[in-house]
């Protein structure tokens, strides 16, 4: 019997380790492209989150004449007036856990004024904002809401 005769049915090792380089190229750029939709969709419901709590300001302004203090808003919680309205059901908190939402009425004028605050992952979205002081949680607020007479770096 001749055992140096090669059969050619199987795959050489160069071959094998070519494909698992291959597999590895596409593995490692599908996770990246995964990674960026999931923040970029964090991102999205953030713009979203405040959207609808700037709306929920605005009906309590347009119910009592002025907004809310900060005392009123707790993210996580029901947001209503002293009468029992419910504005928001629960004030939604950021998607990830070491960040948060921030609601500052403008101390100029704290009843006619509000800025809400958050940060945003992405930094090639087209409405962040540079310059502002304001902390999320561990990292420094990049996007902001306010209300019609003010701007997100009025203090």
């Amino acid at each position: 019997m001749n055992i140096s005769k090669k059969s050619g049915k199987g795959f050489t090792l160069v071959e094998l380790l070519i494909v698992m380089a291959i597999i590895g190229i596409l593995a490692a750029l599908g996770v990246g492209s995964y990674m960026t939709a999931q923040m970029r969709g964090r991102d999205a419901q953030r713009k979203s989150d405040l959207k609808q709590v700037s709306n929920a300001l605005e009906l309590y302004y347009a119910d009592h004449g002025q907004y809310p203090v900060a005392s009123d808003i707790s993210w996580g919680s029901e947001f209503k007036d002293v009468k029992g309205t419910v504005y928001f059901k629960v004030l939604p908190t950021d998607p990830v856990a070491s960040q948060n939402y921030v609601y500052k009425p403008v101390p100029s004028a704290p009843t006619q004024k509000y800025q809400l605050f958050a940060y945003i992952e992405n930094t090639q979205d087209q409405d962040i904002i540079t310059g502002l002081s304001q902390l999320c949680g561990s990292k420094t607020c990049n996007f902001a809401v306010t209300s019609a007479n003010t701007n997100p770096i009025e203090q």
